[in-house]
């Protein structure tokens, strides 16, 4: 019977060894920390609590009447993008309360409506500056013209904030995005609606302080700002050479090889 029990008792007090000895410990995490604002949370700050008041202003109101049209009354939730976009560029960011009203005008549980906010990058649920500068980073970016890291080094450089800071005089917020779309144009930087391309670091420079001039109530003749697009020269996104083919009439029916 001891000899059949043996190996028994001997797997038993392996496993018992081993729990005993095994101390419980805590992995360290390698992870980047992650700040409270990328979080999927909100925190009652002065300026973002639903304390404040939000009311569409009567511009808006008339938008949202148009926009409610698209929908049939009882999908009206679907408006929630639109109505948050109006709500963040009359308040300047998407705050709790626009969100709250926006659940209110939409009868929607407010949860639903930060979900969306939170899901989506571009309603800022913190308050960002007059002039919300958007560089690309993404690979096209980095490759074509003199590329996206000497932009970014003379954005921060001259604004001297690092990204996803404000300057002190909430005039610029300056973060680094994915793809905008205008990789041919590359590098390229999106400031509030505006696209502008075919940057170098001294005509991001020139625009900043165009930017900065045109914000400032003290100088009686601001800076003329650049028109948003390519700031190299080019209208759109041509060959930088000039036209390089179809320098003459194609083939067809009208016109044949001079050789047949």
């Amino acid at each position: 019977m001891a000899s059949i029990m043996a190996p028994f008792l001997a797997r038993s007090s392996q496993r018992t060894i081993s729990r005993v000895a095994r101390t419980p410990m805590r992995a360290l995490s390698t992870t980047v920390r992650r700040p409270s604002d990328t979080l999927q949370v909100h925190r009652n700050t002065a300026d973002n609590n639903p304390d404040i008041p939000f009311k569409f202003n009567q511009q808006n109101e008339t938008l949202i009447t148009e926009i409610l049209k698209r929908y049939p009354p009882q999908y009206k939730k679907a408006a929630v993008m639109p109505l948050l976009d109006l709500g963040q560029r009359q308040h300047g960011f998407t705050s709790i309360s626009v969100m709250n009203e926006v659940a209110r005008r939409l009868e929607m549980p407010p949860m639903r409506v930060y979900e969306v906010a939170s899901f989506y990058t571009m309603y800022n649920r913190n308050p960002v500056g007059k002039y919300f500068v958007q560089a690309c980073t993404t690979t096209p970016c980095q490759l074509g013209g003199c590329g996206s890291d000497v932009i970014v080094k003379a954005i921060s450089s001259h604004l001297g904030i690092k990204q996803g800071e404000t300057t002190p005089d909430g005039l610029f917020t300056f973060i680094e995005v994915e793809c905008l779309g205008a990789c041919v144009n590359a590098p390229m930087i999106q400031i509030n609606d505006d696209y502008y391309e075919d940057l170098t670091p001294e005509t991001v420079v020139k625009l900043l302080d165009a930017l900065k001039s045109s914000a400032s109530a003290v100088q009686a003749t601001p800076a003329k700002v650049p028109a948003p697009g390519p700031l190299s020269g080019r209208m759109t996104c041509e060959n930088s050479k000039g036209l390089t083919n179809l320098l003459e009439e194609p083939w067809g029916a009208e016109k044949t090889r001079s050789d047949l």
